[in-house]
């Protein structure tokens, strides 16, 4: 991991803004994580069903996928602080109401998966206009992919240290108390949000109806195939491969025959891996193809996945966890900085709006889909199935880039061809 850091690996960390948000939301997203790895095992020691681990999942991502569009309409009508500070406390009344639900020791499943799919809906709003914000708050806009890559750290930090802290505090004091350090995380990102010095905010004029401005945001994807491409092929790995971590509870629980404590190392490895992938595309140059890293990391999880199936040595478990953690968190940011960098400013907040859908939205069906496979042909058969399904998608994306490669270069060759035929 060392050797992947330059220079060029904390340059936005020159913007004063940048660097309180990003320190603002590492506090919240650790908080976050810490919830969802709490209110995961809390459903599993309930009911022992896959099928309910992927409900779990889906109660609280699926409203992304529903509202999503909406939620980008709001970022690129509305000031994006404005909208992200709303996100935020309804984000914390969502912790505190959780925690007190478990402290009175009356919770039951529907009150949880209730409070889930709040979380859903708030996250919808909260994506499209926090990640786009990063091009107001950065200063120097050569540094928007260093940044980019830095948000992806911060997750991956989060990933990392968020259900580790959680399956000590569980096995410890109880979910309750996850819930609650939650709720306080938002503390920091409040205050962080509160202390940047933004430039006014300058609202557009022109108001068209929501209807219309969701037509124009599909119609600019379907017509700009660098941007459809990569939302297509994001969409099945959310889909079929990304959502193998529903099944993580059982490795713990049934197969290396843990407790809360071994269902938070398993998070952690993969957040080590998550974090080096997040470090080492903060250190890449401006000038990489990162179309080329994107096939090649998925072709790293597949194989990944496909070891990590049968394993039942929990030390070498964890090594390959690593590598799975890797493969899996460098895909998404990838894809956002490719789609960030490939959309118009007037288009930004609609783009991610469909890249949320495209990642978050459709994570929850596929955990849905993954649980109820795996009551049927087990959680080992169906991760192997999984790292398949990766191969199979990176090779089907290798063939279309290339056909796409080549028929530009065709057509390069043909003007130039014109433009000599018109000199001579």
């Amino acid at each position: 991991m060392i050797k992947f850091l330059n220079i060029r690996t904390f340059k936005a960390f020159e913007s004063r803004n940048y660097s309180l948000f990003f320190g603002g939301q590492l506090v919240s997203r650790i908080g976050m994580w810490m919830q969802r790895t709490a209110v995961v095992w809390i459903v599993y020691s309930m009911t022992h069903s896959t099928f309910m681990l992927g409900l779990t999942v889906f109660a609280e991502q699926f409203p992304s996928f529903l509202f999503s569009l909406l939620g980008g309409v709001a970022a690129d009508r509305y000031n994006r602080y404005k909208v992200l500070m709303i996100t935020q406390v309804i984000s914390a009344i969502q912790a505190i109401l959780l925690t007190v639900l478990v402290f009175s020791g009356h919770h039951e499943i529907w009150q949880i998966l209730s409070l889930s799919v709040l979380l859903g809906i708030v996250n919808a709003f909260d994506i499209p206009a926090r990640q786009p914000m990063v091009h107001d708050i950065i200063s120097k806009k050569e540094d928007l992919p260093n940044a980019i890559a830095l948000n992806s750290t911060l997750n991956n930090l989060a990933r990392l240290i968020g259900p580790s802290l959680s399956g000590i505090v569980l096995t410890k004091f109880g979910a309750a108390n996850c819930f609650l350090i939650n709720a306080i995380s938002f503390v920091a990102v409040i205050i962080s949000l509160m202390l940047m010095k933004l430039p006014d905010y300058k609202p557009n004029p022109v108001k068209k109806k929501v209807m219309t401005d969701l037509i124009e945001g599909f119609l600019y994807m379907k017509n700009t195939p660098k941007i459809s491409v990569i939302l297509v092929m994001l969409s099945l790995l959310s889909l079929l491969v990304i959502p193998y971590n529903t099944l993580l509870p059982v490795y713990a629980k049934v197969i290396f025959k843990g407790n809360a404590a071994t269902f938070g190392y398993i998070n952690s490895f993969i957040g080590v891996g998550a974090v080096s992938a997040a470090i080492f595309l903060a250190s890449l140059k401006s000038s990489t193809n990162l179309k080329k890293i994107l096939f090649t990391n998925t072709i790293l999880l597949g194989f990944s996945l496909i070891i990590f199936s049968h394993l039942n040595n929990f030390p070498i478990a964890m090594m390959v966890a690593i590598v799975c953690g890797f493969g899996t968190m460098s895909l998404i940011p990838i894809c956002n900085t490719i789609l960030q960098l490939e959309s118009s400013e007037a288009m930004r907040g609609r783009v991610i709006s469909f890249f949320a859908m495209a990642a978050f939205g459709m994570i929850p069906l596929g955990s849905l889909f993954i649980g109820a496979v795996s009551k049927y042909i087990g959680a080992p058969n169906s991760i192997l199935l999984q790292g398949v399904m990766a191969l199979l998608i990176a090779l089907s994306f290798y063939v279309l880039y290339k056909k796409k490669k080549k028929k530009k270069s065709i057509t390069i060759n043909t003007e130039e061809s014109d433009m000599i035929n018109n000199n001579i």
